[in-house]
């Protein structure tokens, strides 16, 4: 039997902005060994400048990127979408281990296989320094984003 993770190709603008909320989900629960379930086998992703490939990379990468990036919070955004491709738009909060605050602005396109597994993730991401103050991430980091927390339309981002 193969993997799937629904919704599956082709995508219907209601089920893109699924995918997309799926995904957010996913990466704040910050646990690589179960987002990376969320990518095929043989995924490829390009990350700022990084450029690899297959799940342990990616395990490898977020466990990395966890560490340093404290009290994770991210809003994903549908931008656009086609019978196996979703653009996003997103934006996440972090502090470093020195406890300065971050705002990392991105743009993401994913390509998925039939059975709904991403293959193919291309990120380009800028950090902001901001002040604790200019937070608008603020949610209970052990759950999802609560559905009536503003997205980043909603937050002038």
């Amino acid at each position: 039997m193969s993997e799937s993770r629904p919704p599956l190709p082709p995508f219907t603008r209601e089920t893109a902005i699924q995918k997309v909320r799926a995904a957010e989900n996913g990466w704040n629960g910050c646990n690589p060994e179960k987002v990376s379930l969320a990518y095929t086998a043989d995924s490829r992703w390009r990350n700022r400048s990084e450029f690899f490939s297959g799940r342990a990379a990616i395990v490898e990468f977020l466990t990395r990127k966890w560490a340093k990036e404290h009290e994770y919070r991210l809003i994903k955004e549908i931008w656009a979408f086609t019978e196996d491709r979703i653009a996003v738009r997103f934006a996440y909060e972090f502090h470093d281990v020195a406890g300065d605050w971050f705002r990392a602005y991105g743009n993401e396109n994913w390509e998925f296989d039939a059975n709904g597994l991403m293959r193919l993730r291309h990120a380009s991401i800028n950090d902001l320094a901001i002040s604790e103050s200019e937070r608008k991430f603020h949610w209970d980091r052990a759950a999802p984003r609560p559905d009536d927390h503003p997205g980043l339309t909603e937050l002038g981002l």
